[in-house]
């Protein structure tokens, strides 16, 4: 999930095989129809007008050549990436160092683009696993009606392999929500206000969560990546919203 609303108040292995039924990332496979590689796109009449890629980009591909999921960026909505329902991951991959190059990837990441969850289809990599974390500093720079409202308590990292989702209060709640992978936009959405998400660690430990309020609603968002759903699938299309509008009017 990106921002989901926190960073926007701020500012609005390479693995060539399957093993079973995972999907390991770097490889370019077919899920649902759809290459689950960025550089394809998903339909040929929605990629839009063609792109020359600058001299600098150019030579950049040609000294460090084509990138490989996990990325240190986040796919953007239209990258069939998304859409794809990911794959849990295999006992043998468990603890490897594929999926702890990909943890510490999510990780970074999140941290370094300021948001409070982040799934592995955003960054290519079509496995079920997702990194929630809201800090201190996040949680601080929200005003205190918003915290109020919208129940907003700090929690430390937790990084979940193979999860599922159990709902607890079946109540809906409805706030804004931003994503890293439809950047720049935001909308109101329904979440359930209770929920327990669990599954494993990197290690492999059984691990899980109940959790209400704004943590609840993180859950959700990341765990709609895993099945290739993105906030705008759910949203009031009528409260879509382009963090930068005033700015264009200005």
């Amino acid at each position: 999930m990106g921002h989901l609303g926190v960073g926007l108040l701020l500012r609005w292995l390479r693995a060539p095989r399957c093993v079973g039924s995972a999907l390991l990332w770097g490889e370019r496979v077919a899920v649902g129809g759809a290459r689950t590689y960025s550089s394809t796109p998903a339909r040929d009449e929605l990629q839009g007008p063609a792109r020359r890629r600058s001299y600098w980009r150019y030579v950049r591909r040609l000294v460090r050549g084509t990138p490989e999921p996990p990325y240190p960026h986040v796919c953007q909505v239209g990258d069939p990436a998304l859409r794809a329902v990911a794959a849990p991951v295999e006992p043998a991959q468990l603890a490897g160092p594929e999926l702890q190059r990909l943890v510490e990837r999510l990780v970074q990441v999140m941290r370094r683009r300021h948001c409070v969850g982040l799934s592995a289809p955003q960054l290519g990599v079509p496995l079920q696993v997702l990194a929630l974390e809201f800090p201190e500093a996040l949680f601080r720079a929200c005003a205190p009606r918003v915290r109020e409202a919208r129940q907003m308590e700090p929690f430390p990292l937790r990084v979940f392999v193979n999860p599922s989702l159990r709902v607890l209060d079946s109540r809906l709640v409805t706030f804004p929500e931003g994503c890293e992978s439809v950047a720049g936009f935001l909308a109101c959405v329904p979440r359930f206000q209770a929920v327990q998400i669990s599954g494993l660690d990197p290690r492999g430990e059984q691990v899980a969560w109940q959790a209400s309020g704004w943590a609840a609603r993180i859950i959700q968002h990341e765990m709609d990546h895993l099945q290739g759903c993105l906030f705008i699938d759910k949203m009031d299309s009528k409260t879509f919203t382009n963090i930068h509008w005033m700015e264009v009017n200005d």
